[in-house]
């Protein structure tokens, strides 16, 4: 996807994991699978108690959604990413997250002579989305390098690999050269509850009146990651730019096939139009099971413990195996190296009955990183831990 292909889809690349994935099963205490990031933990009771009671589900659904689940979309933008004044009409929910990613080139329109730009090191499905429509894609960090023919900009912050975050300025460079463009300016924000280290993006930097404000917010509040939405970043003016947002991760609902979007109102719009006659409607059971996910804070609170408590023991573990951890300031992955290509890192852990994600399935065949997953029990992640201990350090 990296090296400028147009038109052809790669292979399905954890395909290529079965002799690794092999190799690890036949640790004498199992495999510790930590190549994907698909939850674990159970679904919420809140949650699958409204998908219960909505199960009388004869007539068709809304593609805009419920008037309830858009306004319980609007209520958690305001009341966890810190953007006001949305409206119903500017946000939609998708049958999850992929499927809006890999379809919304086509979804707007574009084709041929058009440019769609994504990370460098990237979950697949952006350039993926860019074969589908005919684009021409473009991998880069750089909003200088954006062509006068770009259309489509995606962000990814928290970033999946990585777990880098994209803090306010970075953000309102990439918002003012989409603009110079007339792009779209799209952040795939689906790990923003997952915040660990604030300080990466200048969330508790400063001192003064401005940091004793910061610390009078709740303690999540100070975490928070910047959405492509924040008043701080648009001052105001939303044209032009989109959020997407999953529950995958912070509900544990990967299996509803549960997300949204949010902003540019007339672009919301004519999505919209284009899903209507397509037929992409989340089911109305999922509807609302999404009202009750969006309206309960205590569960997604949990499951970031969870996963903070996982964390605490993989990565000092990763540290002592002669792992170098790189970003990794947010979302359900730690991005590491041990300096020796990726396949590399991959065969040993393998060898000790752990499976990652090798780099070169974001970065190209000169990754020297492999992706681990917290989306494993705690008994997993300590298992995890207990065998990096047995790697040599030299």
């Amino acid at each position: 996807m990296h090296s400028g292909a147009k038109h052809a889809l790669p292979d399905f690349p954890w395909d290529s994991l079965a002799p690794y994935a092999a190799r690890a099963r036949e640790h004498a205490d199992g495999i510790v699978d930590l190549s994907v990031g698909s939850p674990v933990d159970a679904t919420p009771a809140v949650v699958r108690d409204a998908l219960v009671a909505a199960t009388d589900a004869h007539a068709y659904p809304q593609t805009m959604g419920t008037p309830a689940l858009r306004t319980a979309i609007v209520d958690w933008y305001a009341r966890r990413r810190g953007v006001m004044g949305l409206v119903p009409d500017a946000v939609l929910p998708t049958i999850g997250s992929k499927e809006l990613v890999g379809l919304l080139p086509l979804l707007l329109g574009l084709g041929p002579g058009d440019t769609v730009v994504y990370p460098r090191t990237a979950y697949p499905t952006y350039a993926v989305g860019s074969v589908l429509a005919r684009t021409t894609g473009l991998a880069t960090d750089d909003p200088a390098e954006w062509p006068a023919s770009t259309r489509l900009v995606w962000l990814n912050s928290p970033g999946n690999p990585t777990g880098a975050v994209l803090g306010v300025p970075a953000l309102r460079a990439a918002v003012a050269r989409a603009r110079e463009l007339g792009a779209v300016l799209v952040n795939d924000e689906c790990y923003a509850e997952l915040g660990w280290r604030p300080e990466a993006w200048g969330a508790t930097a400063g001192a003064g009146s401005g940091a004793q404000e910061l610390v009078a917010e709740e303690s999540v509040a100070a975490e928070r990651v910047p959405s492509i939405l924040d008043p701080r970043v648009t001052d105001g003016d939303r044209t032009g730019l989109l959020s997407v947002y999953s529950l995958s991760k912070q509900s544990n609902l990967a299996g509803y096939r549960a997300a949204f979007l949010a902003g540019d109102e007339a672009i919301v719009r004519q999505v919209l139009e284009v899903r209507k006659h397509a037929g992409l409607i989340p089911p109305a059971p999922v509807q609302a099971a999404m009202v009750a996910a969006l309206g309960d804070e205590a569960h997604v609170a949990e499951q970031r413990e969870r996963y903070r408590a996982r964390r605490a023991v993989l990565a000092p573990a990763l540290e002592g195996a002669g792992f170098r951890i790189d970003h990794s300031e947010a979302g359900l992955y730690l991005w590491g190296t041990r300096g020796e290509p990726a396949l590399a890192t991959i065969a040993l852990l393998a060898e000790h009955g752990i499976l990652a994600a090798p780099g070169t399935f974001y970065e190209g065949d000169a990754s020297q990183h492999v992706r681990l997953a917290l989306t494993a029990t705690d008994e997993r992640i300590a298992a995890a831990a207990a065998r990096l201990a047995l790697f040599s350090k030299a």
